[in-house]
């Protein structure tokens, strides 16, 4: 059950992370980015099961074995941008992606797409 929320914590914030660069699609932009807008109000639930499932995991892979794998990362990497956007959400220092954005704003995006493609591997990897 714990790995489930893993991956979906890395599917759905993986999302909200690359929002800024799935709106470019032609025909589907608008679509997700009401969808992006309705799962946003709750992503630092998100952030939070991201944190708690890739901390846990890093903890009993790193103590108990095998080794180290690359979900729990991501997982944390994921929840720490997540949660760092909802501190900073008061404060206007974001630009979308393609506008004068800044180098790490489109980091972040390409790590979203990078997130969402690992919460797929694990959905289909055993654990």
């Amino acid at each position: 059950m714990l790995s489930l929320l893993l991956d979906l914590s890395n599917i759905l914030g993986g999302f909200l992370l690359a929002i800024g660069l799935l709106i470019k699609i032609p025909n589907i932009g608008d679509d997700l980015a009401k969808a992006a807008a309705n799962l946003a109000q709750i992503g630092w639930v998100i952030g939070i099961v991201a944190l708690v499932t890739g901390g846990y995991f890093l903890i009993v892979h790193v103590t108990t074995g095998p080794r180290l794998f690359h979900f729990e990362v991501v997982a944390i990497i994921t929840g720490v941008l997540l949660l760092m956007d909802r501190v900073r959400a008061g404060r206007n220092t974001q630009d979308p992606v393609g506008s004068g954005a800044s180098a790490f704003t489109t980091f972040v995006a390409i790590f979203g797409i990078i997130a969402i493609i690992v919460g797929f591997q694990g959905l289909f990897t055993p654990n």
